[in-house]
C-alpha cells in the first residue's frame, strides 16, 4: 500500500473580494458611530430615570413654578385688555381738550388783530384830527397810514465771513465779529436816509417813525423790540434818483462805503418806480398845548392822549 500512489491534493479556490472591501473606514464610522462612552453614558441616564427630579418635593417646586409663571402671563394679558380702552378713552379726551384750546386761542388771536385794528383806525383818524388840514402829513409822518410811491430800495448784508474776526476799531468786548452788521450802522443808514430827504422809511417790512428805536439784543437787531434778520432790505420813498444819490454822497452813505470796503459788508442800492411801506403797527398819539400867560404849560405841557398797542 505504500507504494500505491497518491492522488493530487485539490487546490484550494480563493474566495471572491467583497465589493465594499475598499470602504472598511467608512463601514467602521456606521457601524460605530456613538462612543461607547457616550452609549454607556446615555443608558445610565435611561436607567435612573431622565433629567427630571425624582423626588417628590422637586416635582412640587417645578409644578409651582410652572402654575406661577402661567399666573403671571394670565394676569398680565388681562390687565392689559382691561387697561386698553382706559388708555384710548383718556387720550381721546386728551386730543379733544387739545382742539378746544386751540380753537379757543384762534378765537382770542382773531380777537385781538380785531381790537389792534379798531385801535389803528382810531388813532388814524385822531391824528388826522389834530393835524387839521395838514392831516395827510401828520398820519405820513408818524407811520399811522401806508405809503406807496417812488423811492429807493437798499440792501444790507453781513459779510460772506462773518464769523471770522477781523480786528480794527470795529472790535469790542461784546461783539468782535467785524464782518456783521450792527444796530449803529442800521441807525446811521436809515438816519442818513431821513437827512437825504426820505419821506418815510421801513425796515424789512418794520415801519419806522419818529419814535422808532433801533437796538441790539446780542447779535440780532431790534426794531420796536422786534428781531430782525439779514439781509437787511431798508425801503425808503421819495425822489428815487435823488434820493439814491443825496444817500451815497453823505456822510452816511460815506460810511457805509466804508464798512463795505474795509470789512467786507455787503450793500447795493436802487431806484424804485414804486414801494410800498406799511403803516407802523404802534402807534403813540400825543398833543402839544400852548404855554399859559404865566409860562407854566397849559394842562401841565404836554398831555398823552392814548396809547397804541404792539
Amino acid at each position: 500500500m505504500c507504494g500505491m500512489p497518491q492522488p493530487p491534493p485539490v487546490p484550494r479556490t480563493a474566495s471572491p473580494p467583497r465589493p465594499d472591501a475598499s470602504m472598511s473606514l467608512l463601514n467602521n464610522v456606521m457601524d460605530h458611530s456613538l462612543d461607547d462612552g457616550y452609549a454607556e453614558a446615555a443608558a445610565r441616564r435611561e436607567s435612573e430615570g431622565g433629567p427630571l427630579p425624582q423626588t417628590l418635593r422637586a416635582k412640587l417646586w417645578l409644578a409651582a413654578g410652572l402654575v406661577l409663571a402661567a399666573l403671571v402671563v394670565t394676569l398680565g394679558a388681562a390687565q392689559a385688555r382691561i387697561s386698553a380702552p382706559v388708555v384710548a378713552k383718556e387720550r381721546e379726551e386728551l386730543i379733544d381738550r387739545i382742539d378746544a384750546e386751540t380753537t379757543a386761542a384762534d378765537e382770542l388771536e382773531k380777537n385781538v388783530d380785531r381790537l389792534r385794528q379798531e385801535v389803528g383806525e382810531r388813532q388814524r383818524k385822531a391824528l388826522q384830527q389834530q393835524g387839521g388840514h395838514q392831516g395827510d402829513l401828520v398820519a405820513l409822518l408818524s407811520g399811522a397810514t401806508e405809503v406807496t410811491g417812488q423811492g429807493v430800495k437798499l440792501v444790507v448784508d453781513d459779510a460772506e465771513d462773518s464769523e471770522a474776526d477781523g480786528g480794527g476799531p470795529r472790535e469790542s468786548g461784546s461783539f468782535s465779529d467785524t464782518g456783521r452788521v450792527r444796530d449803529r450802522d442800521m441807525q446811521r443808514v436809515v438816519n442818513g436816509l431821513w437827512e437825504s430827504g426820505a419821506e418815510a422809511v421801513a425796515i424789512n417790512g418794520q415801519r419806522l417813525t419818529a419814535l422808532s428805536a433801533i437796538r441790539a439784543a446780542g447779535d440780532a437787531i431790534l426794531v420796536d423790540n422786534k428781531p430782525l434778520v439779514p439781509p437787511y432790505t431798508v425801503l425808503a420813498v421819495g425822489d428815487g434818483k435823488r434820493l439814491s444819490t443825496a444817500f451815497q454822497d453823505s456822510a452816511d452813505g460815506q460810511y457805509l462805503h466804508a464798512l463795505q470796503e474795509n470789512f467786507g459788508i455787503r450793500s447795493s442800492i436802487s431806484a424804485q418806480e414804486k414801494v410800498r411801506l406799511p403803516a407802523a403797527p404802534s402807534l403813540i398819539v400825543r398833543t402839544a398845548e400852548p404855554r399859559s400867560a404865566g409860562g407854566t404849560p397849559a394842562g401841565q405841557g404836554t398831555a398823552e392822549t392814548g396809547k397804541g398797542t404792539s
